[in-house]
Order: structure tokens, then C-alpha cells, then sequence
């Protein structure tokens, strides 16, 4: 990983969220890139912006000062470039299967479901690939302290494109001879915690849900 933010995903949403990973973190939202007329140039300033943590509202900032007196450490910044580069691993390490990637990141269970999902596709032949076309955006919406825990939640807002190949080595689909190609746009709250005072100060993600764009 870029940085050392070892993520590991503790609670099991729902099996059906937890077994297709690429479906949760694929929930389209808004305007999908097929639907726009003309696609956005990608720019350095687009990219700089689209990286730039945005600025913190009152409530998050008053959450952000409760957690901060129990942990004086805390950076919001700083916590979310690390979630966020969280993020881009577990979609790319579960879209090329990598399971040495997301074997540190997640809990025995929930790596036993990625697995299970990886080795679908594998039975399958396809082979697949997911880039972000920005760099995604990240909101801290929340951060607190629930009895010994530290428990920030992110919004994440991403626009992605993945590509599949079939065993054969085919990448368009062999009926309408499309491109196994799709650009969606996606939305997903991650929630994330980590024990006070505990010697191992890595966060793990808690949860994962659909959010609104």
C-alpha cells in the first residue's frame, strides 16, 4: 500500500453485499459517463481538485473535537488520504483478484467471501481490471467516540471503469459484439474503527453501505 493504513473489514453487511464486493462498491449514482454527451477532459487541475480534502462542516467539526479529547493524534487529513488510498486498493485488489492485497485488509470471514467471489470469476475464465478515472473523493462526515472505540465515517464518490476478459481471450461480448467495457459512477459510506489506546493504532473499516451522491 502507499501508506501504512491497514484496513481490515470487520462486520458482515449482508452476504449478498460482503459476496460481490464489485456490486457494493458499483452502485451507480447520478449521471453515468455513457449518458454525457461529451466526457470531461482529464486535466491536472481536475485532478488536483478532485484529491483535495475538502473542508470540514460545524457538526463534523464538533464530532471531529469530542474524539480529538480522548485522542489528541487524530488528523482528519491525514485519515482521510489513508482511507482513501484504502479504498482505490480494495476495489483494484478485488477486480484482478489479488488476494495478497486484501488478505491484510480484511477479517478471516469476509476474505473467505472476497475469496469465494474471486474464485467465481476464476471458474468463469474472466480476468478483470478497474481503474479510476479521477482520483475518487473522500468526506469525513463523522467522527466520535463510542465507548472504547474511535468510529469515523467516509463518504466515498468515485467514477470507475472496469474491463473483462473472457477465457477465450474475447473482450467484446460474443452476441452484440460490445465491448466488455463500463464506466459507472459510485457512492458508498465506509465506516471505520479503532480501539483507544490499543498498541496497534491501524483503523478497520466496520462497515460498508450505499450512499447518495
Amino acid at each position: 500500500m502507499p501508506v501504512q493504513f491497514q484496513i481490515v473489514i470487520f462486520a458482515v453487511i449482508a452476504a449478498i453485499v460482503l459476496f460481490q464486493l464489485y456490486n457494493v462498491l458499483g452502485k451507480r449514482v447520478g449521471r453515468q459517463p455513457q449518458e454525457d454527451a461529451k466526457a470531461l477532459p482529464s486535466s491536472p487541475t481536475s485532478t488536483a481538485e478532485a484529491s483535495k480534502t475538502p473542508a470540514l462542516d460545524a457538526a463534523t467539526l464538533a464530532s471531529i473535537a469530542g474524539l480529538k479529547a480522548r485522542d489528541p493524534a487524530f488528523d482528519p487529513n491525514r485519515f482521510v488520504e489513508g482511507a482513501r488510498q484504502a479504498y482505490e486498493t480494495i476495489v483494484r485488489g478485488y477486480a484482478t483478484g489479488d488476494r495478497a492485497a486484501l488478505t491484510p485488509l480484511l477479517t478471516p470471514n469476509v476474505m473467505a467471501s472476497f475469496d469465494a467471489g474471486i474464485a467465481a470469476r476464476e471458474t468463469r475464465g474472466e480476468t478483470e481490471t478497474v481503474e479510476f478515472l479521477f482520483p475518487p473523493r473522500a468526506d469525513l462526515e463523522g467522527a466520535t467516540v463510542q465507548g472504547d472505540k474511535a468510529v469515523a465515517k467516509v463518504r466515498f464518490l468515485a467514477e470507475l471503469r472496469s474491463r473483462v476478459t473472457k477465457a477465450s481471450g474475447d473482450t467484446a461480448d460474443s452476441v452484440t459484439g460490445e465491448p466488455l467495457v463500463e464506466e459507472r459512477r459510485t457512492a458508498e459510506h465506509w465506516t471505520f474503527e479503532r480501539t483507544l489506546g490499543a498498541a496497534d493504532p491501524n483503523w478497520v473499516l466496520a462497515r460498508v453501505e450505499p450512499a447518495n451522491a
